[in-house]
């Protein structure tokens, strides 16, 4: 093992203790189900806020947007970012406080529980249809986070991916099992600062080696295209492609995922104090303008540094038009800085750490918003199997862990295409929950049976507009998250008025939550 490496190896050896330290130590604090799944509602502003924005950004911040920047210039990745920014706004003024307190009230600790208490059904479709969902669509997105952490692993010091991806697999069940969700939100808080120190890191050492700002500026600006928002640079012809309308809706409507992503939406349901929400509010949406704008900065300043022959071309000779090869820029440039030294090698380590780390935030909190689903909706509220506390908590964790098993088993396969699985996941969430989420806390005429085929709707149109509409092309080349969350709404209010209205004791509860 070269310096360079055993640097790296240092660095990211004593995060991974951090973080089964962490999950020790909050073990410590999870005494029952409701702690292990909802830590309490003990979370304070802070690691709300972070850890929330965290568990979103995934390895796609450090990854996905530095490496679409790279490739074909800012429209891409700035429009996806506007998308982003203004949807984790918007999610956390509109959702974040009226969430909290609804589920308070109708005293519900996960998102199918939320919607069974709220609409009163006895029958538990409601609770079942979303448990359901949350297994669909969660399962294989933590696959994707432990594809990501081995394929680092492997691609980095060589060794067997399959390996790679089970240690990870097992260091990110070992803290949340013993933790749970407080051990989650706890390293997800930690995590999003080792992730902004990554990104920092990189910036400036990638600006200081182009020679400043301004040629930066020059270097890129010399790609047709590269620097528009209304165009993007073809790297085959050399050209600028026009960038439409249809394309920037497409990217943008990524801000539609935030209103139904359960993972975010506990952050929230979990706060200690309501009235701290709005601290909440400016510091993630803070946090996410500068780690956003920041990561599509870097993509510009790599391209640039090619440009300039400071850096070989990230670009697949073989495949184009692909941009897979240009996600590796930070994991590129992290080795040129471990080959100054052995301190260098610390900070790449540091830098590695950071990609690491936006993975397993997105990866344990999806295990547990999937565990919940099993153990808690459908295993105890479906199937009403009755267990005390001892029982629950054992079931919980049992869950948790066979969840992680499936995930590592669908990611077996590392040629498997982690951004794909990511952006179905995202649309099917944003699609299934956020519709029925907001007009649950909005309208109160909202039914039971409106949300019943609201939901059925936003999912079957996911997998209907992505594989019989969108390859159709031209006008209907649109990301699927925006029709199908635009017909789960309509249906979701067609048939909320066309059944009778909610009973009186639900009104009841809107209008109390209303007024808080």
């Amino acid at each position: 093992m070269t310096n360079a490496q055993l640097g790296i190896v240092i660095s990211i050896l004593v995060y991974l203790m951090v973080m089964l330290l962490v999950g020790f130590i909050s073990s410590r604090k999870t005494n029952d189900v409701s702690d292990f799944y909802l830590g309490g509602r003990k979370l304070g502003p802070l690691v709300t806020a972070m850890s929330a924005e965290a568990s979103d950004m995934s390895s796609y911040l450090l990854m996905g947007v530095p490496g679409v920047a790279y490739f074909s210039g800012i429209a891409d990745a700035g429009w996806t970012a506007m998308g982003l920014i203004v949807g984790t706004y918007l999610n956390w003024l509109f959702t974040a406080r009226r969430l909290r307190n609804y589920t308070d009230r109708v005293k519900a600790i996960t998102l199918p529980e939320y919607f069974r208490n709220r609409f009163h059904d006895t029958t538990n479709v409601l609770l079942l249809i979303g448990a359901v969902f949350i297994i669909i669509f969660f399962v294989p997105y933590t696959a994707s986070g432990f594809s990501a952490c081995g394929k680092l692993f492997s691609s980095l010091f060589e060794v067997d991916y399959h390996l790679a991806m089970i240690v990870s697999a097992v260091i990110i069940v070992g803290y949340t099992t013993t933790g749970g969700f407080l051990a989650a939100s706890t390293t997800d808080f930690i995590q999003s600062i080792v992730m902004t120190i990554a990104l920092l890191i990189v910036l400036f050492y990638g600006v200081s080696n182009v020679g400043g700002i301004d040629a930066v500026v020059a270097n890129a600006g010399n790609l047709a295209g590269y620097l528009n928002l209304s165009a993007m640079h073809n790297n085959v012809t050399g050209a600028a492609d026009p960038y439409g309308l249809f394309n920037k809706i497409t990217m943008f409507c990524w801000g539609l995922g935030y209103f139904g992503m359960p993972h975010i939406l506990l952050r929230f349901m979990a706060i200690e104090n309501p009235d701290k929400l709005k601290l909440s509010r400016r510091v993630a949406s803070v946090w996410v303008l500068l780690s956003l704008g920041v990561a599509v900065f870097i993509g510009v300043v790599g391209r640039a540094m090619t440009e300039g022959g400071f850096l070989a071309s990230l670009l697949d000779p073989e495949n184009p038009t692909s941009a897979s090869k240009a996600e590796t820029l930070i994991v590129v440039l992290a080795d040129h800085i471990s080959k100054n030294g052995f301190g260098y090698a610390l900070i790449a380590g540091v830098i590695l750490a950071g990609i690491l780390a936006s993975t397993m935030s997105t990866a344990d909190s999806q295990l547990i918003a999937a565990s919940s689903a099993v153990s808690e909706n459908i295993i105890q509220d479906v199937f009403k199997v009755n267990l005390d506390e001892a029982g629950a908590m054992l079931t919980a964790r049992t869950t948790l862990v066979v969840v992680a098993v499936l995930g590592v088993v669908i990611a077996w396969n590392p040629n498997s295409s982690v951004f794909n699985i990511v952006s179905f996941a995202w649309a099917g969430f944003g699609a299934v929950f956020g519709p029925v989420t907001l007009l649950s806390l909005y309208w109160k005429r909202t039914t039971k049976a409106g949300a019943i085929a609201g939901m059925l709707a936003g999912g079957v149109m996911v997998f209907f507009w992505k594989y019989m509409i969108r390859p159709m092309g031209g006008v209907f080349d649109l990301y699927e998250l925006g029709p199908a969350f635009l017909v789960a709404i309509i249906v979701i209010a067609a048939v909320s008025l066309a059944t009778k209205e909610p009973e009186a004791e639900i009104i009841k509860e809107f209008d109390e939550v209303a007024a808080m």
